[in-house]
């Protein structure tokens, strides 16, 4: 990258470098891959000494200082299968190379009226999509939704539902305009997703005067969601979002590719585990499973199945 553009980002970033506590699931799928590649990092001891800077911060270890950054992790997994790829993934930001502005979540509000009484939440959320590498030189990682969970549980998180992902991209102050490619066999492959990352970037760098880094931040992906929908289709990778500027999503709820599916366009929004809810903390599997407090965060009512609502504090 040239020497301009890299200046840019870390001039315009947010730092946040947050060190806490131990990860505690492991997804079967992701277990003993995740364990091979993160022997003998020191992951497990970096977590177990580190100190809480804050509660609204990623559940993550400081990022290594030998961590490749977005373009040459990109480069070194551009000939892996799905899989590999993934478990590459998944290890690289669970050992913290993850961007410092992305460890500090923004709060969004959502408020409904149920019987009179009006209730309010606010949820805390990742400002952007989960990346790979620093904030000078990050890769956006598309990722099935058995790899999304099983970050997201370990980091103490969630995936959004619909109805939190048109707050959140209300609430961003930065709108990108989406940034389609045309659909091809190849939109799952790791050229496609290089090529897409780039476009993202080229919009990001030119509204980082007025948006630093760290700005809550909507529209260059669609995200994984949950969705009471995936209890009657098991095996299946729900969809939704990419709003243009004017708040229409692109992309409609969509649940008719597998779970193995993974293309370009597809990001993951880090949601906390813990809300609050009347200005009390309350875990939003509490809220989710309740039959009139989940209309606060769905609009399709109550979620149930244990693996999307990580409700492990």
């Amino acid at each position: 990258m040239p020497k301009s553009e890299l200046e840019c980002r870390q001039a315009m970033s947010t730092s946040i470098v947050d060190n806490q506590s131990r990860l505690n699931i492991r997804p079967k799928e992701f277990k003993d891959s995740s364990l091979r590649l993160l022997r003998g990092t020191g992951i497990a001891t970096a977590l177990l000494i580190a100190a809480a800077a804050g509660a609204q911060t990623l559940r993550l270890p400081p990022r290594p200082a030998d961590a490749p950054n977005g373009r040459v992790f990109a480069e070194s997994v551009m000939a892996l299968d799905r899989p590999a790829r993934e478990e590459r993934v998944v290890a690289e930001i669970l050992r913290g190379n993850v961007p410092n502005f992305l460890r500090r979540l923004v709060p969004v509000s959502l408020t409904n009226s149920m019987e009179g009484v009006t209730h309010s939440v606010t949820v805390f959320v990742a400002p952007d999509y989960l990346a790979v590498g620093s904030d000078a030189d990050y890769f956006l990682a598309p990722l099935t939704p058995s790899a999304a969970r099983h970050i997201a549980g370990a980091v103490g998180c969630i995936l959004p539902t619909r109805r939190l992902v048109n707050a959140i991209h209300a609430a961003a102050p930065l709108k990108l305009t989406p940034q389609p490619i045309p659909p091809s066999k190849e939109m799952v492959t790791m050229p496609v997703f290089a090529r897409h990352n780039e476009l993202v970037w080229e919009q990001r760098k030119a509204a980082l005067t007025a948006h630093p880094l760290g700005t809550l931040v909507a529209g260059d992906k669609k995200d994984v969601v949950i969705t009471p929908q995936l209890a009657a289709k098991p095996g299946k990778v729900a969809i939704y979002g990419w709003h243009r500027t004017n708040g229409v999503a692109i992309q409609p709820l969509y649940l008719g590719h597998a779970d193995s599916w993974a293309d370009y366009s597809h990001g993951v929004r880090l949601v906390q585990r813990m809300a609050k809810l009347n200005g009390e903390e309350k875990v939003i599997a509490e809220i989710l499973v309740d039959p009139q407090l989940c209309q606060l965060l769905s609009d399709e009512g109550p979620l149930h199945r244990a693996e999307d609502l990580q409700s492990r504090p």
